[in-house]
């Protein structure tokens, strides 16, 4: 019998031997985990700033969700589309409900529902719009990240992302982030949607100019297309609202949603949207074996339940205006400045500060939990049940280690 690997440096050697190199990690190993601290398989303890890339904006183990899965899984956890369960149906009224739209398509990963965010559109493109077959364009921003399948890289413009995966799908038109002239300039006939990222994350927390979202929405509505707010990282909660298209006070014409969706403990992303685009798809035109499983849906449900309070919408505002600000106050000598929005915060290092992955491994060391993006900026996103004091405690680490970057 294989003995099961005692330490830090035998759980990530087995990785390293088994798994393709496809994500660079901080040396940590994680076994356990509540709220928003987490240990590892040597005792330490540290404080997530990180949330699994907002996918544990409720933080570990919530008693609330992980009593959902427990309850469920006594139950029943798999039907496949064949048949109906008893958590879907209700899941997709109360989703569908939160977001003011008719419908909601369920699916697992956000990858999976951009791609069917994608098929919506041209769908509506061809259907409603009365674009000619195979014609139909999607804007899409530079600097986007909506995940990794072939399809989504072919409108990336991440030399990692697209670098030996070609040849790429046609159909995508990309137009500079946050430029509202430049997107007006992109429209034309055959434009079925502008699929956008209300707020940019993997591109290091990028907030776009005030008016581009409401222009955005002008636009598309002018032009005869859909606008499509990517909000699986900047949704359900993370920037203060349930919604960051809130701030601008716009409603797209299609969500994505996934990551906080499933509460940190399933897969789970949907698209939610009217009649008009949901509405229009036959059955065996698109599904997934394990979209809309009851596991997952009990959770959703959960996780709706949980939103529907306002209590961690109003933690993210309150503590990332004070968070934002105190960083930006400290005019840190290494830092050349902070975004952010709610508990999501992009802190961009000077050139000779060092690079963001050598911070956040210092931060490690000092019980803090990070990551970096594009090489110079540090990404902060804790659970949004995390407190003041808290943040404190990681500031009080973080402000030192940015201050002494490049030592």
């Amino acid at each position: 019998m294989t003995t099961e690997p005692a330490g830090t440096k035998e759980h990530i050697d087995l990785v390293d031997r088994y798994s393709a190199h496809n994500y660079h990690p901080l040396p940590v190993v994680i076994s356990s985990a509540e709220g928003v601290w987490v240990t590892d398989v040597e005792g330490n303890r540290y404080l997530d700033m990180l949330a699994a890339y907002s996918a544990l904006n409720f933080g570990h183990q919530h008693s609330d969700l992980v009593k959902a899965a427990r309850d469920q899984l006594e139950r029943l956890t798999l039907t496949s589309r064949a048949f109906h369960n008893d958590q879907m149906g209700p899941f997709l009224r109360d989703l569908a409900e939160m977001a003011g739209k008719d419908r909601a398509l369920p699916m697992n990963t956000g990858a999976e529902a951009v791609e069917t965010a994608i098929k919506s559109a041209r769908k509506w493109g061809y259907k409603v719009k009365g674009v000619p077959d195979g014609r139909a364009k999607i804007l899409v921003a530079s600097g986007n990240f909506h995940g990794r399948t072939t399809t989504i890289i072919s409108f990336s413009d991440d030399p990692g992302s697209r670098a030996d995966f070609g040849p790429f799908t046609p159909g995508f038109v990309t137009v500079p982030y946050g430029d509202a002239a430049a997107l007006e300039a992109a429209f034309d006939d055959e434009v079925v949607a502008f699929l956008v990222e209300p707020i940019q994350g993997e591109a290091g927390v990028i907030v776009p100019p005030d008016g581009y979202l409401r222009r955005a929405r002008e636009l598309c509505t002018e032009r005869g297309a859909l606008l499509i707010a990517d909000e699986i990282q900047s949704g359900l909660g993370r920037t203060g609202t349930t919604f960051a298209c809130e701030h601008e006070g716009v409603v797209p014409d299609v969500y994505v949603l996934g990551k906080a969706l499933g509460g940190g403990i399933l897969p789970l992303s949907a698209v939610v949207a009217d009649d008009e685009v949901l509405g229009l798809f036959k059955p065996g035109e698109h599904g997934s074996t394990f979209g809309g499983n009851p596991l997952a849906c009990a959770i959703g449900r959960t996780v709706i339940e949980i939103l529907d309070t306002g209590e961690y919408q109003r933690n993210s505002a309150e503590l990332g205006e004070w968070l934002i600000g105190t960083l930006r106050d400290r005019a840190i000598p290494t830092v050349e400045l902070v975004r952010g929005k709610g508990l999501w915060v992009g802190i961009v290092l000077k050139a000779e500060a060092g690079t963001a992955r050598a911070a956040c491994e210092r931060l490690m060391a000092e019980g803090v939990l990070a990551k970096d993006t594009h090489e110079t900026t540090i990404r902060l996103a804790p659970p949004l049940c995390i407190t003041k004091d808290e943040l404190r405690w990681a500031l009080d680490r973080i402000v030192p280690v940015l201050e002494t970057a490049a030592a």
